[in-house]
């Protein structure tokens, strides 16, 4: 996901292993160490409910006023086609717990146990909303195998035995590469947590439609079909 507006020059100390290692991700993924650093960083504060780029300098504009001349009358809402259909009523559900190593970033880096006891625990105390579920990484009990699941693109059948499966236009960081110009390097992610696969948009430029609505994730469900642009993907759990 490109953050878009200004951009400054920083300076900090960074372990050498791990500069070493970025320098080894970037060549894999096809980018420059400074955008993958800018990935990192972006992934990181939004795991942790946090806004960035444009939204988060209004954010910060926001606060300043408020701290001088008091809480300001909240923006309209937004009329433009949503991200996610499916929004709970009645108040709002804390901010998502930090996952694993972002999605983005290739395999995975283990969390300690402590953060692991309670990451996919559901934190919401509003009940789950009906068919379909849109996904918050908190369905299925921890420790349950996750069946097989099977994509079906281009009269082609893939079985999904991983953690991440990436979908996107490069065709060294895809478990499924796509050649179109309309795909991003990395678009999609099949995810499987606790059991259950999810579908997540990698922060791509065009989305994934589900039933003609643009959606950010989704639990995946047996013989769900998602678009990204002109492509169809299929999931079921038969073979």
């Amino acid at each position: 996901m490109a953050l878009f507006g200004r951009k400054s020059l920083r300076q900090f100390a960074c372990n050498d292993a791990l500069w070493a290692t970025f320098e080894r991700m970037a060549g894999d993924q096809e980018k420059n160490v400074d955008e993958l650093l800018n990935d990192a960083l972006e992934s990181y504060a939004q795991l942790a409910g946090y806004q960035t780029g444009i939204d988060a300098e209004a954010e910060a504009e926001r606060d300043a006023r408020d701290e001088l001349d008091g809480p300001s009358t909240p923006p309209p809402a937004h009329h433009g086609r949503p991200t996610n259909p499916v929004a709970p009523l009645g108040h709002a559900p804390p901010p998502p717990p930090p996952l694993p190593a972002a999605t983005r970033f290739g395999r995975p880096i283990p969390a300690p146990k402590s953060a692991l006891g309670g990451m996919f625990q559901a934190g919401a105390t509003t009940p789950p909303p009906p068919s379909p579920s849109y996904a918050s990484f908190s369905d299925g009990a921890p420790g349950v195998p996750a069946p097989p699941l099977y994509l079906v693109f281009d009269n082609q059948k893939y079985r999904i035995d991983k953690d991440q499966f990436i979908i996107g236009r490069g065709a060294k960081s895809s478990d499924l590469p796509i050649k179109d110009g309309n795909i991003s390097r990395k678009h999609a992610a099949v995810i499987r947590r606790n059991g259950t696969y999810f579908i997540k948009d990698l922060g791509s430029t065009n989305g994934i439609d589900y039933k003609g609505m643009r959606i950010d994730n989704k639990r995946i469900d047996e013989g769900d079909v998602f678009h990204l642009c002109d492509y169809e993907l299929r999931f079921t759990y038969k073979r």
